[in-house]
């Protein structure tokens, strides 16, 4: 017989609250049995788990991780779902690499308005201050 997990066991185990487990089974992402009124699971099932967990830190939806598995059950073979993981990964990464850029843009753009305002506290112009940021900025790159 396989090994069963209850949904307390793979909760403590991967860091979720149970709730969140049945929210994922709710979407049928994962499937438990039943032994008696007891919900249990298979390795199959732990191994989904795992799959939707890290697809959910890496910033996929239930949605996209939902075809990932309905592909790894679809070809077992995993080119269909290494293809389309491929492409997903790299979108997202696109995806990461552009907020960061905005991020930068108005990390940036929140530094000039805080020079400004302190020198305005100080009662320094502004211009001495942007040149002082301005010249940190282009040091730290």
């Amino acid at each position: 017989m396989s090994e069963l997990f209850t949904v307390n066991q793979l909760a403590e185990e991967f860091g979720v609250t149970p709730r969140a487990i049945r929210f994922y089974e709710v979407k049928g992402l994962i499937a438990p049995r039943r032994a008696g009124t007891t919900r249990v699971f298979d390795r199959r099932d732990r191994a989904r788990l795992l799959l939707v967990l890290r697809g959910k830190r890496l910033g996929f939806s239930l949605a996209e991780i939902r075809e990932f598995l309905d592909l790894y059950d679809a070809d077992h073979t995993q080119h269909s779902q290494i293809n389309l993981l491929l492409a997903r990964v790299r979108q997202r990464i696109a995806e990461l690499e552009q907020q960061r850029r905005d991020l930068d843009q108005t990390l940036g753009e929140l530094r000039l308005v805080e020079s400004e305002a302190a020198a305005a506290m100080a009662g320094r112009p502004a211009a001495e201050t942007e040149a002082e940021t301005s010249g940190a900025e282009r040091a730290a790159e």
